[in-house]
């Protein structure tokens, strides 16, 4: 299922194959709309490393009360930029107004991105 021009469904879907919930859908929907601007803006492929996370897969991982299992996070690798880059082309996006604002996380090879509502970063 096609969600935005670049991205599928398929993408975004738990490692361990769990079904995606209604309400899941809703917010993968718009997290992915919201990471079209950003492969818009940079002109470039995104990968998704991690999107939705059944709650199992996440305590599995040994993670907590994580945006993954809303469906309202992805972990993301742009091709050809730095983490730190395309951190800052997220924080632009949102100061004007083309991406939602939320969690963004900075990593050795990927940034994590939520639509949390409220800022959070680390």
């Amino acid at each position: 299922m096609k969600l935005t021009e670049n991205f599928y469904l398929s993408e975004f879907e738990s490692k361990d194959g769990a079904e995606m919930p209604q309400e899941v859908l809703i917010n993968i929907t718009k997290l992915a709309c919201n990471l079209q601007r950003l492969r818009d803006t940079l002109n470039r492929p995104i990968r998704i490393n991690s999107g939705y996370r059944s709650p199992s897969h996440n305590e599995a991982i040994g993670v907590k009360n994580s945006q993954h299992t809303k469906g309202k996070a992805a972990d993301i690798v742009v091709e050809g930029l730095s983490p730190k880059r395309v951190k800052r082309a997220i924080e632009s996006l949102i100061l004007e107004g083309e991406m939602l604002q939320g969690g963004i996380g900075l990593y050795d090879t990927f940034v994590h991105y939520d639509i949390r509502k409220e800022r959070a970063r680390w």
